[in-house]
């Protein structure tokens, strides 16, 4: 695609709601690609970009870096900001306040990328702040800090959206900052396709490997490759038909899956295609002993095989062991 060299300006100003791991990653990419961006963020975060500034990698080497005195720093959504687009990119637990504050200071029909995990609440969302054009959003690669200021994309894929007008030139404006961003129709089967891949967040989390030892691990695996299956089947019985976000269809991927680890790391190479050092957020947020996302990832499946009049025991299962951990952190 060919992007025309104002693209970046005649977009207009970005607002990043939440400047964590994908915040940062995100908005930095697209300062560094010309977009002017605003970010909000904890005063810890704040601290570290105003000392530190950004510096962005990727996995194919690509790197990139917006020195302190260029970045808008903000602890709240500034007075009169006028962005023509948001990033909205704060966790779950964080969202219905979130949404609260963009509201109260925003203009009318300001669009929203919402790129939580999970299946977007966007009925609930509407409802709570009908003046913002909330549109579900999804981010497939994993993000890692890896020093001060350092935003590394561990995994590869491509940001996905629900379709709408207002984002038409947002596309080239993410393609010139080498984000490529496809738009859906119905962002349901994505989210679903995401929430699938999201099910090893857990695993990964009780695992306490990094992602790429544990895919190597066999049990692991499996135990991955369960909780995909039996969230497959209900998915099925419900009619839904979840998006592809790997290379493979699904039924192949469970079998790639269960292979033995030594054809696994031949067949499966595109998968474990990431730094040998990422984890996963939610064993991230456990570290820090801050809340996870899975009653959104697993505790999706379990609520679906509810209003199926079925259970998900393997899903209800480790919603279980997840908050017995989170209980412990906030106990010790």
């Amino acid at each position: 695609m060919t992007v025309p060299q104002d693209a970046a300006e005649t977009a207009g100003p970005v607002l990043v709601m939440g400047a964590g791991l994908i915040g940062c990653y995100l908005g930095g990419r697209l300062q560094a690609a010309g977009v002017s961006v605003d970010f909000v963020g904890r005063p810890s975060v704040l601290q570290e970009l105003a000392a530190h500034g950004l510096h962005l990698t990727d996995l194919s080497g690509g790197t990139w870096r917006v020195p302190a005195s260029e970045l808008r720093l903000h602890e709240d959504v500034p007075a009169g900001s006028r962005p023509a687009l948001v990033l909205l990119c704060v966790k779950r637990p964080a969202l219905a306040q979130a949404l609260q504050r963009l509201a109260q200071t925003l203009p009318k029909e300001t669009p929203v990328l919402c790129w939580q995990n999970g299946l977007f609440p966007i009925d609930a969302a509407t409802l709570a702040s009908p003046q913002l054009h909330l549109l579900p959003a999804m981010v497939p690669f994993n993000v890692m800090r890896r020093g001060p200021g350092h935003f590394h994309q561990a995994t590869a894929g491509q940001l996905a959206a629900q379709s709408a007008a207002c984002l038409a030139p947002w596309q080239a404006v993410f393609q010139r900052a080498g984000l490529s961003l496809g738009l859906h129709a119905d962002m349901r089967p994505v989210q679903w396709g995401k929430l699938l891949l999201n099910l090893n967040n857990p695993v990964n989390a009780l695992s306490g490997l990094p992602l790429k030892a544990q895919l190597l691990d066999a049990t692991h695996r499996r135990r991955y490759a369960d909780l995909v299956t039996e969230a497959l089947a209900l998915l099925r019985q419900a009619h839904i038909e979840p998006y592809r976000v790997t290379p493979l269809e699904w039924d192949r991927f469970l079998r790639v899956l269960r292979l033995p680890t030594p054809l696994f790391r031949l067949i499966a190479f595109r998968m474990l295609r990431m730094d040998a050092h990422a984890r996963s957020s939610m064993a991230e947020d456990l570290a820090a002993g801050r809340p996870t996302e899975i009653d959104d990832l697993c505790g999706e499946v379990v609520r679906l095989g509810r209003s199926l009049g079925t259970q998900a025991p393997l899903n209800a299962a480790m919603v279980d062991a997840i908050h017995r951990l989170q209980n412990a952190g906030r106990t010790a």
